[in-house]
């Protein structure tokens, strides 16, 4: 129809550094009448790690055997998407013979309970596993929300999950912060985008109204209220509790009051470029003492190291690769695969009894 928008089913994937507000933009995203956007879950770097023991997805028994996997494994929150583990199966041994296909279904089951046409994923070490995530989904759009890191920082050392100590905390945000400035330079302008917390808090119309620009979506006004879908995230993730409430900025610039001295010292000190590239003001705080700089240079060196050897891991997996990766479960990615579209169903004819 003239003037009509196209409406995208490109998967869309929320990324960032833990405790930067992804739940938060999860459910203004799952708030939206056209997408779905299901709670955290473990399901697609586990899956794609899991590729070459699974074999290939072109035989139906590969297929079966990966998703009874991602359904009945106790590391994949599956049940949280209450999702119909038979049903799901069944479409997965019937559905397209690659990795992507058979772990977008999920994704795309959770979506069709709400009756909804598009499907995201939030989980924020994806940052770390961007590449991975184009692989199985060429089409997908990357969301990478950035927050002021002494906040991040603050907020993990309060979270019952984390267990590490303050170097590994500002070591997260310069990491996310790193693979960020490193995904601007490698992937298309309407494959990754950049939002501020602070931007998307103190003014989340326009805030939203711009990422739904990027996502090509009409900006729809109940996402402002993702409070009223906080029900899709489970009650026991009770650090997620403020999401259960109107949008505000009271949390922004908390750190202040949630770090102590000598910790602000050393964030500003190892995260000061970066969060002023980020549009950050820095406190001016004393700098830190050479016992705590040197220990977060340990933490930085071992994570370099350890990425280093995932990196040359990877990159031997890829030339051994079992079968395909890329989803083929839309036309848009079908195409991407050099595949012909579906021929077009052709309409039933009632003959006439005679």
């Amino acid at each position: 129809m003239k003037g009509r928008r196209f409406l995208s089913n490109r998967p869309i994937f929320v990324v960032g550094c833990p405790r930067s507000g992804t739940t938060l933009l999860q459910l203004m995203l799952h708030a939206h009448p056209r997408l779905a956007v299901p709670p955290e879950t473990r399901i697609v770097v586990h899956a794609y790690n899991r590729r070459h023991k699974y074999g290939d997805m072109r035989q139906a028994a590969n297929r079966r055997k990966l998703a009874e996997w991602i359904a009945d494994g106790n590391r994949t929150q599956f049940e949280d998407l209450e999702v119909d583990r038979d049903a799901y199966v069944t479409r997965a041994v019937e559905g397209p013979g690659s990795l992507g296909s058979v772990v977008g279904l999920v994704y795309q089951m959770f979506a069709e309970r709400f009756g909804k046409p598009r499907w995201g994923d939030k989980r924020p070490p994806y940052i770390r596993h961007l590449d991975e995530i184009l692989a199985m989904f060429p089409d997908a759009q990357i969301i990478h929300l950035i927050r002021d890191g002494r906040d991040c920082v603050a907020s993990l050392k309060e979270m019952p999950w984390f267990g590490e100590d303050v170097y590994h905390a500002a070591h997260r945000w310069a990491e996310a912060i790193d693979l960020g400035r490193r995904a601007a330079r490698k992937f298309a302008p309407d494959s990754y985008y950049e939002l501020r917390y602070e931007e998307l808090t103190a003014d989340p119309e326009h805030a939203l109204s711009r990422l739904c620009a990027f996502i090509g979506e009409e900006y729809d006004p109940a996402m402002r209220e993702p409070y009223r879908v906080a029900d899709v995230v489970p009650e026991r993730k009770t650090w997620h509790v403020n999401t259960r409430s109107e949008v505000t900025t009271d949390r922004s610039g908390t750190w202040a009051e949630r770090l102590e001295p000598w910790e602000i010292g050393l964030v500003e000190a190892v995260l000061g470029e970066r969060l002023l590239d980020q549009g950050y003001t820095l406190s001016g705080a004393p700098q830190p003492a050479r016992e705590h700089l040197a220990a977060y240079r340990k933490v930085e060196a071992r994570f370099r190291r350890r990425r280093w050897r995932q990196g040359i891991t990877e990159r031997i997996d890829r030339f051994r690769e079992p079968g395909p990766v890329a989803a083929l479960l839309t036309e848009g990615q079908r195409g991407l695969a050099g595949l012909p579209a579906r021929p077009a169903r052709r309409p039933e004819h009632h003959v006439a009894a005679r």
